[in-house]
């Protein structure tokens, strides 16, 4: 079926950040085939979508997450992340079943479906019932078995064998929107040989790897008592860094550790908001962007953030670091525009297919209702969207060519039922 959406402003999102006025964006089966001006003839077209006074804009790419943690959002708020993790996260997501995660995954899915997020990368526990909600939702995914190595031996090894598992069920699955990754959780949470050993599976299985790191001074000093060195030259002598990586927060790093992120191409997931509710810190944006390091935005999970909207991300990050920096253009809009869409791309390794709207890129796009006061006069739509957009002005949501949102209406998941599922989930919990 042959889709075209006219006369919207278009944020192509390109290489030139171009937009166009009056423009047009069509697709068949899951690729783009036409962007640019709107065509005087469309009668080629089984469908033709009047978006007039609409903008049109790649859907966004949320790089780091823990989509089942939402039946947990709100539970243990305002607290430091040690204390946060060990006292009040680990102890329920303990009691966690493979239900609790399909019905945290999908309430995760609703919100961002709807606030324009296209494409998420989840580390969690029962990934099974992650992929399962992907490939009903329509969603795409970058999802990971992380493992944490504070147990015994035979526990790691079972972690690593589930991880395979996954990896060799689920990766390039649901028509290729599920893809995977290796994910050993953070340095200070794995012994370095079982970081070694998730390595070489990576190697073997030809995947990329996943991982936190540096998020806190804790975690820095930890590993600087544990092992001599910071966790960005620790990851660098287990042989991390050999593969392709994206690290999750990178939020205390030094000039030097920059550099060595850049050398090895690692790309980073700037958690804004998380990071400062937990009070981590700020990331250097700004120094990572010039340094060469490829950025991209993450909300981290409802637990600790406490939703899933990526517009709040994009303006936090070009708003907050202006402010610490005393630079007024330390982040522009384009550039925030850019973090969360094509930067998000590269981050989940797919910068070739997702990310921009280009003709035979992925039909991953999303339609906002500028038919509103906050988007007017129309000066500048980049930055409308931005400084004044928030998720809840997305209409519609498409991936790989299908509405999986349409006229605010969610096409491939019951709302209602999901609610109401997720709270009697979080009900069995002991508490």
């Amino acid at each position: 079926m042959k889709t075209i959406i006219t006369h919207a402003t278009v944020l192509t999102v390109n290489e030139h950040d171009e937009v166009i006025r009056d423009g047009a964006v069509a697709f068949e089966g899951d690729k783009l085939t036409y962007v640019g001006p709107t065509p005087a003839d469309v009668s080629g077209y089984d469908e033709v979508i009047d978006a007039k006074g609409k903008y049109v804009l790649p859907g966004l790419i949320n790089t780091h997450g823990h989509v089942g943690m939402s039946l947990l959002r709100g539970y243990a708020d305002d607290l430091p992340l040690q204390q946060w993790l060990q006292d009040k996260m680990w102890p329920l997501e303990a009691q966690f079943t493979g239900e609790h995660v399909k019905w945290g995954t999908y309430l995760s899915i609703i919100e961002m479906i709807r606030t324009g997020t296209t494409t998420f990368v989840d580390m969690y526990d029962h990934m099974d019932e992650v992929a399962k909600a992907v490939t009903e939702s329509g969603m795409r995914a970058r999802l990971c078995r992380g493992m944490i190595g504070l147990c015994s031996e035979e526990e790691r090894q079972q972690k690593l064998r589930e991880a395979t598992a996954f990896a060799q069920n689920w990766h390039n699955q649901a028509d290729g929107r599920i893809t995977v990754m290796m994910s050993p959780h953070a340095p200070y949470t794995c012994p370095p040989e079982f970081i070694s050993q998730i390595v070489e599976k990576a190697v073997e299985l030809d995947l990329p790897i996943h991982i936190h790191m540096s998020e806190t001074r804790f975690e820095v000093e930890q590993n600087v008592k544990d092992y001599g060195v910071r966790p960005v030259a620790h990851l660098e002598n287990l042989g991390v860094f050999n593969r392709p990586t994206l690290v999750a927060h990178a939020v205390h790093l030094t000039d030097e550790e920059i550099e060595i992120l850049a050398k090895y191409d690692v790309k980073v997931s700037h958690n804004i908001i998380s990071n400062l509710k937990l009070a981590s810190g700020v990331a250097p944006l700004p120094k990572l962007l010039a340094g060469g390091v490829s950025v991209s935005l993450g909300t981290d999970s409802t637990a600790s953030n406490n939703n899933l909207n990526l517009f709040e991300e994009m303006k936090l990050a070009a708003i907050l670091h202006k402010g610490v920096n005393y630079d007024p253009v330390a982040i522009p809009a384009e550039t925030a525009l850019r973090l969360a869409t094509r930067y998000g791309a590269d981050g989940v390794f797919q910068a070739d297919t997702l990310g921009s709207l280009e003709v035979g890129k992925q039909a991953d796009l999303i339609i906002l209702d500028a038919n509103q006061a906050h988007y007017h006069p129309a000066h500048n739509p980049i930055s409308h969207v931005v400084y004044a957009g928030n998720g809840r002005d997305v209409t519609d949501t498409i991936v790989a060519g299908r509405f999986i949102m349409r006229n605010r209406e969610l096409l491939t998941v019951d709302e209602e039922q999901v609610i109401h599922e997720a709270n009697q989930m979080f009900a069995t919990l002991k508490r």
